[in-house]
């Protein structure tokens, strides 16, 4: 018998979850019986599988398809092929098109709905890309008159899709091309030109591509992709190349957003994913013509060789991440900078899947704007990281206003020592998994010499002198008891060993110093090292204390991250370990020994700092910078309820009688509102309702279509609507809804929207609205209260981090510790189940706590369920802390499945706490991006994708399926390179020193044990927190209100890291936001649009009576002075403070005139008025 992929204790679980999900989704389904919703039944698909998933998603554009068969045929393709084999795409997507299922209208409908099926399920069917990305299909015909081709239409969301699927998406149309008889595309010489020509002009005036190909690359995929791609127009510029206008085969001059795409980070940059696998299977498929992508791989190699070339072993300063610096988020590090953050290697409980990890004191020194959750672009291994507290890292190290230099190794000393610090000469590590370098295929590099990487030395070195590990030898030959040596073994990390127990090791050993008493010798050059030895000529030893002089080298002993005291602004003191440490490495005794000493520097060949310090030192030390990383800050933390523009409390339009606030209130003292409206008729009353139950008798009305020349009717042959424009008696409906819930009272402001936005002007039911306005709730555009958040990984949490009871943790099915034991204490370490969600309650957040917003929204429920659906309460809940034990909807921007999360506990922190795996279940990693949830019930009774506008993208953030079971094999496969060991062999570091892929060693990950109950637990961390609410909990850039207070602080940092360049930080503040705003600004300006300060009326030219022709409302400007010139004097008194270049400076000088000739100068104005910086 097979064994099942999940513990009994999980199958409980997942068992639970189903039954509970299942209940609420009765519940919601008999309130949707009642027919006050636009359905009446609820509109979010449930889906245990990926094949459910898919078909429920393709559901939406072809309902014909449900329930004939087509998941079946997925699980067994799956079962023939594997999971996730994208031979299971090409086959449900031609046994779709071939209309096995359902019927089609004709066969290019067939043909554009198997393309769609197809490349729903390389998405795992999640994402809106093959609904939204993927527009339509045309057959065109070939030049030559040899029959028809394939032409597949893309528009911008399909980059929701990521670059392989979508890729894979072009491969899924040729297959079912070739299946039924179609022939090639046939390029033109001018077609394959203009490739190459729009991919320019899309790079260069709209947005910086991710990858963009060589003029060779773009031309030689023209030549030999066998389907056409094309796109609808997207954006307002035209190619820019007149001989490639106007071409008889493509319906645009303007640039393709969705055709650029495909053409540069999908196909070229995911080409060599695409031949890895189509060269497996090609001739069994009849694909055996794809193989010119083997051709096409060399043409790109050709074109990446052009580029510079690095030393072999050595690893290059990488740029990108700091380019698009944005004015008052800090640069922590140039690239590669010395004292940047020094690379660590290790997953703690609340890292990995992109997410890293820094000491709490980092965070307390950096003027509060990094924070937990706030988004990082890094320099490698990928772009974006989000950042979380590991106090088992080395914290940073600073030199303070009297002279210090002090490691700050808790987070209690850098909170009182950060208004004293001067220079922060360290940053202190970042602690980045294996798994993210495996993911991203970046070579290891050398990491900082760490306690870990000791002691592994260690322990080899042991085993090579005894045969095998043995304590107690080992404590004899060193003087150490076995007892202490247990512990220093098994928490390398955390255990502080004394110098003494040190040198014993190193000695008797003969492996490295250990790393607490090594410091950055490669961070200084020889002759630094030589001014150093010259200087400890002057040198006292007095009670333990090497005493120097103090001189100018007194700044090499802080390039090189030694601490010490300056006494009296006379004397240089280290103190005991460290003067020891010092000594020891250094070899000095006496002048003699300096001299010695000396002269070997300048008689041996050393290529650093470190050579030399190996040549004389008595123990062996090992290079403890590695590697530093730059970084600098993106987008700040988030945790917020999701608004609409205006704010409103619900679906219902008030129209212009709205007024400028758009509320109800105002509509009211009109008594009327005008608009769009669905048309329903109710037989009883014989009048026209909006509803689908009637307003003034409460029965079932019928929907029904309106013509111009018929009126109302249930169909007729002149293109009637869905909705007639009309006024409706507000005060009447609005009457009937508080007599519906029994309220004789209503709130002071109740907001709705201006007009409906779903192609039938349904509007949402009036008692919503008042019910939502009552518990000060928002909503979203599908209907639903959403709670925005910063996302967060985490395998393990102890019971004090997330304010749950014992009692209730132990109810939820948390019995046991990691290590077996039974849970009894807050501080015992659990293991996070897949689908349990930990939400962030920041109590320093400016924004509301993700729990009071849940509560308020149970009571919104509640009430809903006995007001308007005359059903029993649902939640009933007494207190925030209830939440725990109930459920939400975890769902990602851009993605259209939602997945099942229970509530478990609140972080004091704003980021979203999950499993990788439930991240993975939403297509996300954790980068620093944000993503929603919002209750259970929420979703089953009041989401309706009938709100959602007919445009582009409308189904994209919508919950059209929802997931209650979370299989790891039906996820995003990035989740598979997490590792999950608790430590790291000594191969790993050694492979890091020699630059070795990441592949080359191997390590724990996710997806050594897909179909095994070790895919949900077992998983391991190497680094352990004390409490992952420490730390900064809401970045500065939040809370400081006006921009020149944070680039003011931007500026500080600068000015205070080592590692950071501030006349380059200026100089990209100038170039990347100011000047662009300025400028950008300032041609807005001259063709900018008008409006009434009253009614919001927009005009392109200001009426010549000077007044809205609407409402006679005062009309002004869209874009005034003020937001042209706000950062011309920062910018100009920023680049006088840090001497930016020449032509920069002129640069300025020539805006400020262009400006000058537009507004004119004013004489009165004061000189520094709007000069930041003097």
């Amino acid at each position: 018998m097979d064994q099942k992929p999940y513990s009994k204790d999980l199958e409980k679980y997942f068992l639970k979850l189903k039954k509970d999900c299942l209940e609420a989704h009765k519940v919601a389904s008999e309130a949707r019986k009642k027919g006050f919703d636009p359905d009446v039944v609820v509109e979010s698909t449930l889906a245990e599988t990926m094949a459910e998933r898919v078909i429920g998603l393709i559901s939406v554009v072809a309902p014909q398809i449900k329930g004939k068969g087509a998941e079946k045929r997925i699980y067994n393709l799956e079962k023939e092929y594997g999971i996730l084999d994208v031979r299971v795409a090409l086959k449900i997507a031609e046994e779709v098109a071939r209309e096995k299922f359902c019927k089609f209208k004709d066969e290019k409908e067939a043909i554009e709905m198997g393309i769609r099926a197809g490349f729903t399920y390389v998405t795992l069917g999640v994402v809106s890309s093959p609904l939204e990305g993927f527009t339509h299909l045309e057959l065109k015909n070939r030049n030559d008159g040899k029959g028809k081709y394939l032409c597949l239409y893309y528009s911008g969301p399909i980059r929701n899709a990521g670059g392989t699927a979508a890729a894979w998406s072009v491969v899924i149309g040729d297959y079912i091309r070739k299946k039924f008889g179609y022939q090639e595309y046939d390029p033109t010489e001018r077609e394959i030109k203009r490739c190459a020509t729009e991919l320019e002009d899309y790079h260069e005036y709209i947005t910086n591509l991710q990858y963009f190909p060589s003029k060779e690359e773009s031309e030689f995929l023209m030549q030999h992709l066998p389907v056409e791609i094309s796109g609808d127009p997207s954006e307002k510029y035209e190619i820019s190349n007149i001989n490639y206008k106007d071409l008889p085969r493509v319906n645009t001059n303007l640039l393709r957003s969705g055709y650029c795409l495909i053409h540069s980070s999908c196909i070229p940059l995911k080409a060599p994913k695409l031949w890895a696998k189509i060269s497996e299977w090609a001739k069994d498929f009849d694909m055996e013509h794809w193989n010119f992508l083997e051709n096409f791989l060399k043409i790109q190699k050709k074109s990446k060789a052009k580029g510079e070339k690095v030393e072999k072993g050595k690893i290059a300063p990488d740029y990108t991440f700091i380019k698009d610096l944005v004015a008052g988020r800090p640069v922590f590090s140039h690239p590669m900078a010395k004292g940047g953050f020094r690379l660590r290697y290790g997953r703690s409980r609340v890292s990995g899947y992109s997410g890293q990890s820094i000491h709490p004191a980092t965070m307390q020194i950096l003027n509060g704007y990094l924070a937990t959750g706030t988004q990082l672009k890094v320099e490698r291994p990928g772009k974006a990281a989000a950042f979380t507290v590991c106090n088992e890292l080395d914290g940073p190290i600073v030199k303070l206003k009297n002279g210090n230099v002090l490691m700050l190794e808790t987070e209690e000393l850098a909170i009182k020592n950060r208004k004293e610090i001067k220079t922060i000469l360290f940053l202190g590590d970042i602690l980045i998994s294996y798994g993210d370098f495996f993911d991203r295929a970046h070579p290891l590099v050398p990491p900082g010499y760490c306690p870990e990487f000791w002691m592994l030395e260690f322990e080899k070195k042991a085993i090579d002198l005894f045969g095998t590990f043995d304590y107690e030898k080992i404590s004899e030959v060193i003087n150490i008891s076995e007892e202490n040596m247990k512990t220093l073994f098994s928490k390398p990390i955390s255990t502080k060993l004394s110098l003494n127990a040190a040198i014993e090791i190193s000695a008797a050993f003969k492996i490295p110093l250990h790393p607490r008493y090594t410091f950055y010798w490669t961070c200084l050059d020889l002759e630094q090292i030589k001014k150093l030895f010259c200087w400890l000529k002057t040198f006292e030893f007095r009670e333990d204390n090497l005493v120097l002089k103090n001189s100018d080298e007194k700044e090499i002993l802080e390039l090189a991250g030694i601490p010490h005291l300056l006494i009296s602004n006379e004397f240089v003191v280290l103190e005991k370990d460290v003067a020891r440490a010092f000594m020891i490495q250094t070899n000095i005794s006496d002048i003699e020994s300096i001299n010695q000493s000396l002269k070997i520097l300048e008689t041996g060949e050393f290529t650093n700092s470190l050579d030399f310090i190996n040549k004389i030192s008595q123990f062996k030390v090992r290079d403890k910078s590695g590697t530093f990383i730059g970084a600098r800050m993106g987008r700040p933390e988030k945790a917020k309820m999701r608004e609409m523009t205006g704010g409103p409390n619900g679906l219902f339009p008030v129209g212009d009688e709205g007024g400028k606030f758009r509320s109800f209130q105002s509509a009211l003292e009109a008594g009327k509102v005008s608009g769009d409206f669905a048309v329903f008729y109710c037989s009883s009353c014989k009048n026209e309702a909006i509803f689908s139950i009637c307003e003034v008798c409460g029965k079932k009305t019928e929907k029904v279509m309106c013509c111009n020349l018929c009126g109302l009717t249930k169909g007729c042959n002149h293109s009637p609507k869905p909705y007639k424009y009309k006024e409706i008696d507000i005060k009447k409906i609005f009457e009937g809804a508080l007599k519906k819930i029994g309220a004789n009272i209503f709130p002071d402001l109740i907001k709705g929207v201006k007009g409906t936005f779903n192609p039938e002007h349904i509007p949402e039911h009036l008692v919503k609205s008042i019910l939502r306005a009552k518990h000060g709730l928002k909503v979203n555009k599908d209907g639903t209260i959403r709670y925005d958040c910063s996302e967060l990984p985490i395998t393990h949490f102890k019971p004090k981090e997330i304010n749950a009871s014992i009692e209730k943790l132990q109810e939820l099915g948390y019995k046991k510790d990691i290590f077996g034991k039974t849970l009894e204490s807050e501080n015992q370490i659990l293991e996070i189940r897949p689908q349990d969600i930990i939400i962030p309650c920041s109590p320093v957040s400016p924004n509301e706590k993700s729990d009071e917003i849940l509560f308020r929204t149970t009571k919104f429920i509640d009430d809903l369920l006995t007001g308007l659906y005359d059903l029993k309460q649902f939640y009933k809940l007494e207190s925030k802390e209830d939440l725990i034990g109930h459920y939400v909807v975890g769902l990602a921007p851009h993605t259209s499945a939602g997945i099942l999360g229970r509530i478990i506990g609140f972080s004091r922190t704003q980021g979203f706490f999950a499993h990788p795996l439930f991240h993975a279940a939403m297509r996300r990693d954790v980068d620093g991006d944000e993503s929603c949830f919002f209750l259970l019930m929420d979703c089953f009774l009041n989401f309706s994708n009938k709100f959602l506008p007919s445009s582009r993208g409308s189904t994209m953030d919508a919950p059209l399926v929802l997931t209650y079971f979370l299989n790891p094999t039906e996820v995003d496969d990035m989740v598979f390179n997490v590792d999950i060991a608790f430590k790291y062999p000594l191969e790993f570091y050694l492979a890091a020193l020699e630059h070795k892929m990441p592949w080359e060693v191997k390590i724990r990950q996710v997806g050594q044990f897909l179909r095994t109950p070790l895919q949900y637990e077992g998983y391991g961390f190497t680094h352990s927190t004390l409490d992952f609410n420490r730390g900064v909990l809401c970045s500065a850039y939040k809370l400081l209100p006006s921009m020149e207070e944070k680039l003011k602080g931007q500026m500080d940092l600068a000015e205070k890291i080592r590692a950071v360049d501030e006349t380059d930080v200026a100089r990209l503040v100038i170039e990347k936001h100011f000047l662009r705003d300025i400028k950008g600004n300032l041609k807005k300006f001259s063709s900018q649009k008008f409006r009434c300060v009253n009614c919001n009326e927009k005009y392109r030219r200001p009426p010549l009576i000077g007044k809205c022709l609407k409402c006679n409302g005062k009309i002004i400007f869209t874009i005034s002075e003020g937001s042209v010139v706000k950062y011309l004097e920062p910018s100009i008194s920023l680049a006088k403070k840090y001497n930016v270049s020449p032509y920069l400076m002129q640069t300025l000088e020539l805006t400020k005139k262009r400006v000058e000739d537009l507004f004119g100068k004013d004489q009165e104005r004061q000189e520094g008025l709007g000069k930041w910086f003097d």
